[in-house]
């Protein structure tokens, strides 16, 4: 009975070994993957900030809890388990599916530039495809709403990336891995959004209750700081959203035998880590954006129109076929 038991009870040891390590290998390849993101987590940190300008103190917090909670429905409800069945059987769709993701964030960024040169137009743009708002819960309602699209698509990038450098065959590992930095990646873009939104109040509260002059000129100098930063990341935001959805467009194409944009990217890619040796990771990955930013400025530039002069219409007439509402 005693040796029954001990070896029942190395059998469970065993068992146990194998769950760490396998929890282990989980944890260390969604690291692995979240890191070959960054590029897109970096996009998504900067443009999140800019749906809560406008708005009370107390509500800063609330709007980014709601916005990282749509995050999370986002990547763990529809994009995980859409990324796993279509990579097992319709793995054609995704690269579509990318690219309309990227023509609206083109869009997105190019309707921002759009309403930085010429806002009187832009808001007539703006006036065809939505009802005027009339009171702030609605304000706050949309702009969670634009938020969490916004974080859709950026998501989708996010998850494809990491779905392509999972290196498991097994169904349910490549699950977890998927969901574990996908949940890592959210907390770690909206625990950074929080900081910087919150970053004016603790500059206050410092530049008031600081025990020392110099811990009192740092909260001031936060203050001061705050509405450059907040507006340098508006400026970083459109520049992201212009520039991923260019990327994922020029990648589309070139997965539909369309090299000339991937070859374009490359070359100034190439061209600028030639020119400059001692920063090379740098100056490359600076063309390569600067290049797909050129891409996306173009491709929304060009939807803006069409936005406005056909989807729009033909949106708001299927909305009056629809029954209404009570």
């Amino acid at each position: 009975m005693s040796i029954g038991l001990l070896a029942l009870l190395d059998d469970v040891a065993g068992l146990v070994k194998v769950a760490a390590a396998s929890l282990d290998d989980v944890a260390g390849q969604a690291a692995k993957a979240g890191v070959k993101a960054a590029g897109a987590v970096i996009d998504d940190a900067a443009v999140t900030p800019n749906y809560v300008n406008g708005f009370t103190a107390d509500r800063e917090l609330p709007i980014v809890g709601k916005i990282a909670w749509g995050s999370i429905k986002n990547k763990l409800l529809f994009l995980l388990p859409a990324a796993l069945l279509l990579s097992l059987f319709a793995p054609w769709v995704i690269t579509p599916l990318l690219m309309i993701g990227g023509a609206y964030l083109s869009y997105e960024g190019a309707e921002k530039i759009f309403h930085a040169l010429r806002p009187h137009d832009a808001e007539v743009h703006e006036a065809g495809l939505e009802p005027v708002l009339i009171s702030a819960e609605t304000l706050e309602d949309q702009k969670v709403a634009g938020a969490i699209q916004t974080d859709f698509i950026l998501s989708a990038e996010i998850m494809t990336i990491i779905l392509a450098a999972i290196d498991v065959e097994d169904f349910w590992t490549r699950a977890a891995i998927l969901a574990l930095a996908g949940i890592g990646i959210t907390v770690a873009v909206y625990g950074a959004v929080a900081l910087i939104v919150k970053g004016d109040d603790f500059g206050l509260w410092m530049a008031r209750h600081a025990r020392s002059g110099l811990g009192r000129a740092f909260g001031r100098g936060i203050v001061v700081a705050m509405p450059v930063i907040m507006q340098a990341l508006a400026v970083i935001g459109t520049a992201a959203m212009t520039w991923v959805g260019g990327s994922i467009i020029v990648h589309g194409l070139y997965e539909f035998g369309i090299d000339w944009p991937e070859h374009l990217v490359e070359g100034a890619a190439h061209w600028a880590e030639a020119a400059t040796p001692a920063i090379a990771g740098f100056t490359g990955w600076l063309a390569t954006a600067a290049v797909d930013f050129v891409f996306g400025i173009i491709l929304g530039a060009i939807l803006i129109p069409i936005v406005g002069l056909v989807l729009a219409p033909a949106m708001k007439a299927i909305k009056r076929l629809l029954p209404k509402r009570a």
